[in-house]
């Protein structure tokens, strides 16, 4: 076995050890399966006969499960409505071993419902159920109040912004700050409309598309300005690196004084949903168990290419994992 391949075995193995904190919009995908065979007669719109029904954790509630997969200890903060979805949502968790403490509940709010309608793999309609206004101050301070200790008893440490409310500058400085102070490694999924905000963290990981609307340009024409771009929002947002995760061409990790491409490893792809969720999870992971930023990033792009090769939001597994290593 290659002595690389063997320090990624060793930190699979590490994975069971160590423990993850996310905070973030939790919200739940609901999934509505049927088939059309004919037109209403009252309005020029499909009658799908249904045939299932499936609700799974969606937004931070993916990374989550992700995390759970891989073997993880994960604890989470979020907000949920006091709701039968948002019971259900905290009822799969605990199911998997996950700590819900740090989620809080208020007859106020809505459990954030993704609803999708499927029809013969087609998707008609999706509607969502939200809440319309911000999260109440009561909340906010419990969770503030909440946010050192359980950051200073975790290994790693993931903002899941989905621009849902939980996010707030607040807690953004807060969770920041205690990650800083308990020396832990925090990494962002980002909302553009935050996108300045992320600093200092250890890793940001947006898309092409996420880093260009964050910066406020339209487009990159070339490998320069790909580069550029890369190297802007690292002294932008003073953070200790940025991972730009660029669909079939792989990813590119810029860190202060190094710039490194990883090639996409997916071998065939069927469904991209979700991907990101996996690869900062991975990440995060990794350099909880003790990985520099080329390691951790190399192995998170390899299970985001497992990943993207399941139907619908997927999650992966350690033995997926070791076994993708020999494609490495």
């Amino acid at each position: 076995m290659k002595p690389i391949s063997h320090e990624y075995h060793r930190l699979i193995d590490a994975f069971s050890k160590t423990k993850v904190l996310v905070i973030g919009d939790l919200m739940v995908d609901r999934f509505i399966r049927g088939k059309v065979t004919r037109i209403s007669p009252e309005a020029p719109v499909p009658v799908v006969l249904v045939k299932d029904e499936s609700d799974l954790p969606g937004g931070a509630g993916n990374v989550i499960m992700n995390l759970a997969s891989l073997g993880a200890q994960v604890s989470c903060a979020g907000i949920v409505g006091r709701d039968a979805v948002g019971e259900n949502l905290l009822s799969k968790f605990r199911e998997k071993g996950i700590l819900t403490q740090g989620v809080k509940s208020d007859p106020a709010l809505t459990t954030i419902l993704k609803t999708r309608v499927i029809a013969e793999h087609q998707q008609v309609v999706r509607f969502d159920h939200e809440n319309a206004s911000p999260m109440p101050h009561r909340i906010q301070e419990e969770i503030l109040g909440n946010l050192p200790e359980m950051i200073r008893q975790t290994d790693g440490v993931i903002l899941s912004d989905y621009g849902k409310g939980m996010i707030t500058k607040a807690v953004l400085t807060e969770a920041i700050r205690c990650a800083k102070k308990y020396n832990k490694p925090i990494c962002v999924d980002p909302k553009l409309e935050h996108f300045l905000s992320y600093r200092n963290v250890t890793c940001i990981t947006p898309n092409t598309g996420e880093a260009l609307g964050g910066m406020h340009r339209l487009k990159t024409a070339n490998k320069e300005d790909f580069i550029q771009l890369g190297k802007d929002i690292l002294k932008a947002l003073n953070c200790k690196s940025v991972l730009i995760t660029q669909g079939e061409e792989g990813m590119t990790l810029f860190e202060k004084k190094r710039i490194t491409h990883i090639p996409a490893k997916a071998q065939e792809v069927f469904d991209v949903t979700g991907a990101g969720d996996t690869v900062i999870s991975v990440l995060t992971l990794s350099l909880a168990c003790g990985a520099d930023l080329v390691h951790a990033a190399t192995l998170s792009n390899l299970a985001g290419g497992i990943v993207v090769g399941k139907l619908g939001t997927a999650t992966v597994s350690q033995n997926e994992l070791k076994t993708a290593l020999k494609l490495l």
